[in-house]
């Protein structure tokens, strides 16, 4: 639990500064805006935080940067016409008005058919969507976390996916539960792959350090690529940290 939450400035970059009960000093910049963000232990001081910043301010401004030339869509209206995303391709939104159940069919490359009661709200229309984009991720994630699970030696005890404005997923490795984005439905399946392999490593090693990087790099070589994949996709008008 965090005890003290501050800011510093440091090189003309803001640092969020959270000083909780752990061992290590973890640095962090995260999407959509380049946050950068230092958990610390409550025995590190503020000097000692500003020159770890310091040392990495040049890897921070790169990372901001990288952020800042991220494509990003603007806030959905769910209308005909529409772009929307499904596992890393774009989709014409068509509103279909029926008087049944509300559901959601993908037809071909092309569009994202939407059948809604008429007089169906924007904010109803998406809430349709979103539920469908779950159904689907889930049942993306079920065989992935059966398949890793064997190769990276662990087991989670609960899983489940769930809307995220940081991350694109966490987990309680005490509890060994992980929890996914619901944004990674519109992800590339290599992107999602990655997260849950990134997630499942954490049950084995909690920081991004040496031993995390090199479990990554033995499980999923590739890995790099994936996250490079993912940083270049469109952020939704709520985004995002892995």
């Amino acid at each position: 639990m965090a005890t003290d939450s501050h800011h510093l400035t440091v090189g003309g970059v803001k640092v969020d500064v959270v000083r909780k009960d752990i061992k290590n000093l973890h640095l962090g910049v995260y999407p959509p805006h380049g946050r950068v963000r230092v958990a610390t232990p409550l025995v590190v001081s503020d000097e000692a935080v500003r020159l770890a910043v310091i040392d990495k301010l040049g890897w921070i401004k790169r990372q901001k940067a990288k952020f800042a030339g991220q494509p990003r869509q603007s806030q959905r209206e769910m209308v005909n016409g529409e772009s929307h995303y499904f596992l890393g391709q774009r989709y014409r939104l068509r509103v279909r008005e029926q008087d049944a159940p509300a559901r959601v069919a993908v037809r071909g490359v092309a569009s994202i058919d939407l059948f809604v009661r008429a007089g169906t709200s924007p904010d109803q229309r998406e809430a349709v969507l979103l539920r469908w984009h779950r159904e689907q991720l889930k049942a993306l994630i079920a065989p992935l976390l059966e398949q890793w699970q064997m190769i990276v030696g662990v087991q989670v005890a609960a899983w489940g996916v769930k809307k995220m404005k940081t991350k694109w997923g966490s987990c309680n490795a005490n509890a060994r539960r992980v929890w996914f984005n619901l944004e990674l439905a519109k992800k590339p399946v290599q992107c999602l792959e990655y997260i849950v392999v990134h997630e499942l490593v954490h049950l084995r090693e909690r920081n991004h350090g040496e031993r995390f990087t090199a479990l990554m790099d033995a499980c999923l070589p590739r890995w790099r690529q994936c996250r490079e994949m993912l940083n270049k996709t469109p952020l939704g008008h709520e985004a995002w940290r892995c």
